[in-house]
């Protein structure tokens, strides 16, 4: 009597997760199988299923039965390709073994509907469904709040605002209200969670380390950082200025153009001033200068000139200022008489002046990184002195030692030119005169 015990796989969870294709029959392949699916997925009920199924085969044969051991695997794109899949399989295992009896191996009520199309091609005797113990819930719980408490980490950032929130609350409640109290608690939850999910802390603690670094090596950048934060300040606090003297003006848009207007001056010169003392400590450092600190002051110079253009079209527009008036002048042969400029006219200035600018940075980046490549590639051609004395020029020749040389420096041995015959290839010297080299073999 042969029974088949079978492990059905309706998704096909143990072909993916080892590339092996099913059916996989016999007690060694089932078994090298168990190994192959817990490397991959240790936390995978499959392993238990396959495991249940060379138990039962293991205890069948204990009772002098022949038992062929086999998993069979489904599709897992689409269900009915799944269960023809098994279908065809378990036909081929039938008319290879010719099992009496089937016993159903699964985990899962999903591979339970495999067991139909098993019972249309043979008689199954038992259906061992397996379930995987875990762990109680009240054990898991305690087990869970024990290595939780266990990290200082979480306990800071989790029990020190429940605690905080529990003792305020009750304050705030009689003293303000309920209402208000719990506003309160909200906003400063609300705070710390955007505080640690855009990592504010680290950001900050990566800010301070660098400050640290940069005044103990006094860099001339923290003086001009320094610097650029007042002039930011002082934008700022002019832009405002320009915004109040409009008085009620109606809407946001000319309000927000007028401080634009008067800000972006001080704004450009504080972001030119921090460029410059970044570009200054490249200069004085070691490593060439990289083009990006190059470029960067033309760009904020060309960024504040389209902004500015902008923001007095905007403003001539609405009459808030007055338009350019150029002044007559005369200088030698070159006179000028006075005329006003439009707004469309003034911004193509600024415009045409920041597309120059830029472009002026770009060729001077571009020429300042092309001299040092150069300066790097005419360093790296230099002769090379080695080690016996010799030299080797930039196109890879060695010079020949003379014997003052040598005589000069008779810790040195030359170097013999012997080329050893192992490295030859195939060995052309020794085949072409063989009794030559029999006799020196004798």
């Amino acid at each position: 009597m042969t029974t088949l015990v079978v492990c059905l796989d309706r998704t096909d969870d143990v072909g993916r997760k080892t590339g092996l294709r099913s059916p996989i029959v016999g007690w060694e392949a089932v078994r090298a199988l168990v190994t192959d699916v817990g490397l991959a997925d240790p936390e995978d009920s499959g392993v238990n299923t396959l495991l249940e199924s060379l138990r039962v085969a293991q205890n069948l044969r204990d009772e002098n039965e022949e038992v062929v051991v086999a998993v069979v695997s489904g599709d897992h794109e689409s269900m009915v390709s799944a269960d023809r899949a098994v279908a065809e399989q378990l036909d081929d295992l039938i008319a290879d073994y010719e099992p009496d009896s089937a016993v159903v191996v699964t985990d899962s009520a999903e591979d339970e509907r495999l067991i139909p199309i098993v019972e249309s091609r043979v008689r199954v005797d038992s259906v061992d469904r397996v379930v995987v113990r875990q762990a109680r819930d009240i054990e898991s719980t305690y087990y869970l709040l024990k290595q939780f408490l266990a990290d200082e980490e979480l306990r800071q950032t989790v029990l020190v605002p429940i605690g905080l929130t529990l003792l305020v609350f009750p304050l705030l409640a009689t003293t303000v209200g309920p209402a208000t109290g719990a506003a309160a608690i909200t906003t400063v939850i609300g705070l710390f969670l955007l505080y640690k999910g855009f990592n504010v802390d680290e950001f900050l603690t990566r800010f301070a380390h660098q400050t640290r670094e940069s005044l103990y090596s006094g860099q001339v950048s923290v003086v001009t950082y320094v610097v650029a934060a007042g002039l930011t300040f002082v934008g700022l606090f002019v832009g405002a200025l320009g915004v109040s003297n409009l008085g009620d003006t109606p809407g946001v848009v000319i309000p927000a153009t007028r401080f634009a207007f008067d800000s972006v001056p001080w704004l450009a010169m504080a972001a030119l001033t921090a460029s410059a003392g970044r570009l200054l400590d490249e200069a004085i450092g070691d490593d060439p200068i990289r083009t990006s600190f190059l470029n960067l002051p033309f760009i904020v110079v060309a960024v504040g000139l389209v902004v500015r253009g902008f923001a007095a079209y905007f403003l001539e527009q609405q009459d808030v200022i007055e338009p350019f008036v150029v002044s007559a002048y005369e200088l030698g042969i070159l006179s000028n008489e006075r005329f006003v400029m439009g707004a469309g006219e003034r911004l193509a200035l600024f415009v045409v002046t920041a597309i120059v600018v830029s472009l002026v940075g770009a060729r001077i980046a571009s020429s300042v990184s092309g001299s040092s490549d150069a300066a790097e590639r005419s360093d790296g051609g230099s002769d090379t002195t080695l080690a016996n004395g010799g030299a080797t020029d930039a196109s890879g020749d060695r010079e020949p030692d003379s014997g003052a040389d040598a005589g000069a420096n008779p810790e040195v041995e030359p170097v013999p030119d012997v080329t050893d015959p192992e490295r030859t290839d195939g060995g052309a010297d020794a085949n072409a005169n063989p009794e030559s080299s029999g006799e020196r073999d004798r």
